[in-house]
C-alpha cells in the first residue's frame, strides 16, 4: 500500500521556491501498474502548474523535495 502525502484540494508551499506562492493540488494520478508512480499536479499563485511525485515511499517524493502543507509550513 502506498503512503500518499497530498490529496486534491490541499494547500501547499515550497520551502525553496517561496516566489511560487501558495499552491493547491488540482489533480492526482495513480499508476495501476506495480511500481508505477503516484503524481499530483499543483497550481501555484504564480500561475504555473507543477507536477510532483506523491508517494512517501519514493525518495523523490514532493515532501522530501520541500513541498509542505500550508498549515505546517516552516522555513
Amino acid at each position: 500500500m502506498r503512503r500518499l502525502y497530498l490529496r486534491i484540494g490541499d494547500r501547499v508551499k515550497h520551502r525553496r521556491y517561496i516566489c511560487w506562492g501558495e499552491g493547491e493540488v488540482v489533480e492526482e494520478k495513480h499508476s495501476r501498474m506495480e511500481g508505477g508512480l503516484c503524481m499530483v499536479r499543483v497550481l501555484f499563485d504564480d500561475g504555473e502548474e507543477r507536477s510532483f511525485i506523491n508517494d512517501m515511499d519514493n525518495e523523490l517524493c514532493c515532501y522530501y523535495a520541500g513541498l509542505r502543507l500550508s498549515d505546517d509550513f516552516v522555513l
